[in-house]
């Protein structure tokens, strides 16, 4: 599969079919805590990145032999890029009743293009990370021709027109937007627009700059009592899932795929590609001394990544 990946778990979807449609670090935005590490082409203008039909193919592939709870546009950019984004989605409901989410840091919802195509989408997953421009600089480092007043107007608007679900998140990280009164101003934003939920997230995976940490939990509830019943602070994954087995070559392939989309825990490669976790820790073993992935420790947990990218 070259644009699909999964079902993956995620500790908001369930088992979730990643679609990835942008080149990996295109994005609007230069997050330091991205768990891809930094971007590599910064751009606000729409493209047609990728073959529309071969996405609907590999995705008509799997959903045809897996379960999933949700098929997700997100991936390895910015999944709004994508000018063919709402004719995908209108492809894949036409051959499957699964719902359709997509995750975007909700940079472009300004625009009316993106909006229009969102619609087509069960749920959508945006991000607020700040609401002044020098916080946003120093946290998500975005092209130089949005603004925070851009994301805030374009946010606002999405609220207003889109029929689905809006789960909102926003991810703190210690001295860097953590500041109390800024977040005081996100929540009186919020708190006048329609959202579905709240999410209040921080760094759990290795991010793309070292000074990038979480925050406590301690401190994390208490952000959240700024907020209000919509909020919640976002659980690990913790859902099962069995999958038919596979021979010991296959699973070196689908480990190194896997963790080349994101960093996983031992944990997670187990419950993805169904495999008793001793044998996650022996195939990860053999990857890690062909330098095909490395181990990297982020507080009390090791992650799996690409030994290169």
């Amino acid at each position: 599969m070259k644009y699909v990946f999964g079902p993956v778990p995620s500790r908001r979807l369930g088992m979730s079919l990643g679609v990835d449609i942008v080149p990996f670090k295109v994005c609007t935005f230069d997050c330091i805590y991205c768990q891809l590490g930094v971007t590599t082409r910064k751009i606000i203008d729409r493209e047609n990145f990728v073959p529309q039909d071969e996405v609907i193919t590999e995705i008509r592939e799997v959903v045809e032999k897996e379960n999933v709870d949700f098929i997700t546009f997100s991936g390895s950019g910015e999944p709004t890029l994508n000018s063919q984004l709402g004719e995908m989605i209108r492809d894949v409901k036409a051959f499957t009743d699964a719902p359709v989410a997509v995750i975007t840091n909700g940079s472009l919802l300004y625009r009316d293009d993106v909006r229009k195509d969102l619609n087509e989408a069960d749920l959508v997953v945006p991000s607020l990370d700040a609401i002044m421009d020098s916080t946003l600089e120093k946290i998500n480092r975005h092209h130089k021709e949005l603004t925070a007043k851009m994301l805030i107007d374009g946010l606002k608007k999405f609220t207003q027109q889109f029929k689905g679900k809006i789960w909102l998140e926003i991810l703190i990280t210690k001295g860097i937007n953590d500041n109390v009164e800024e977040l005081k101003q996100i929540a009186d934003f919020v708190r006048d627009i329609r959202l579905d939920k709240i999410q209040l997230n921080t760094v759990v995976r290795p991010p793309a700059e070292e000074f990038a940490i979480p925050i406590t939990v301690e401190e994390m509830q208490n952000i959240a009592n700024l907020f209000d019943d919509r909020v919640e602070i976002i659980a690990d994954f913790d859902k099962i899932v069995k999958h038919k087995s596979h021979g010991e070559e296959s699973a070196h392939e689908r480990i190194v795929a896997l963790v080349s989309r994101r960093p996983c825990t031992a944990d997670d490669i187990s419950t993805s590609l169904g495999l008793h976790r001793n044998e996650v820790i022996k195939y990860v073993n053999h990857l890690i001394e062909s330098d095909s992935i490395k181990q990297v420790r982020r507080g009390d947990k090791w992650y799996y990544e690409p030994a290169i990218r």
